[in-house]
């Protein structure tokens, strides 16, 4: 048998992310034109769903802060919610005492509002958003991920369980709340792209379920906190009342510009 006919499916995506990984990192440049996309579509997005003023807590990517998460809280304060900023400075990955400060803000934000928290985090600020809804469930309305590496193989347990063994450093991930690509037990949002640049798109997809979904959207892994199709697909999520989650609805128009995840 060749060598070839012994290739795994896994093994194939990880051969075909490597061999693209240069052209879909030259396909972030689309970050600057798709913050100009947001600004000329502003009249347009007005018209998205709006919210019941429910506290949303948004988390930035890696290397990023608030200032990065500026724009989406932006807007989502226009669509009617009370959007916050995390307020721990430069995401600089998962360390110790992370988990914990994202945890003490979730629950400052439930006790002010008395109202649940949906959480929106983009890239590694989404697998603390689905974290901090397996460790407080009672505490979220619902979660919605951006691009976020929490499926694949190898899997980010298994990297940051690597990194510990090696360094001695615990980076501040709960060890007793089972493997990343489990969904958290709320609603849950998982919106990613085929051409992100940085992290492939299949460690991005979600297992749907009666309460999981993925949307697809085509951008930049930069992009996604200020693409108009991403702000639309949140502004949807959001507005839907506490209780009755359903999958995001690709019927009509949307189907030019909501590709179907299970093609």
């Amino acid at each position: 048998m060749s060598h070839a006919a012994q290739l795994t499916p896994t093994a194939l995506d990880e051969f075909w992310n490597l061999a693209t990984a240069p052209w879909r990192l030259a396909l972030e440049s689309r970050a600057t034109w798709e913050f100009g996309a947001l600004l000329a579509t502003q009249p347009l997005l007005t018209m998205a769903p709006h919210g019941d003023g429910h506290p949303v807590l948004v988390l930035p990517r890696l290397l990023g802060c608030d200032f990065s998460t500026q724009p989406l809280r932006s807007f989502l304060s226009q669509m009617g919610y009370e959007a916050h900023p995390w307020e721990l400075g430069v995401n600089m990955g998962p360390r110790a005492g992370v988990m914990s400060a994202c945890l003490r803000r979730l629950t400052t934000l439930e006790k002010r509002y008395g109202r649940k928290v949906s959480l929106i985090g983009w890239s590694l600020g989404g697998l603390y958003a689905r974290e901090l809804a397996k460790l407080a469930p009672d505490q979220v309305r619902q979660v919605i991920t951006l691009g976020s590496p929490f499926a694949g193989h190898p899997s980010p347990t298994e990297i940051w369980n690597a990194y510990e063994d090696l360094t001695g450093d615990h980076i501040g991930l709960p060890k007793n709340s089972g493997p990343l690509e489990t969904s958290p037990p709320v609603p849950t949002t998982s919106i990613y792209s085929r051409t992100d640049g940085i992290v492939p798109w299949n460690s991005s997809q979600t297992h749907q379920g009666a309460s999981a979904e993925n949307i697809e959207v085509e951008s930049s892994h930069l992009g996604l906190a200020v693409n108009p199709t991403v702000l639309y697909a949140v502004a949807d999520r959001l507005a839907q009342p506490e209780g009755e989650w359903k999958p995001f609805e690709r019927s009509g128009l949307r189907e030019l510009f909501y590709p179907d995840p299970t093609r």
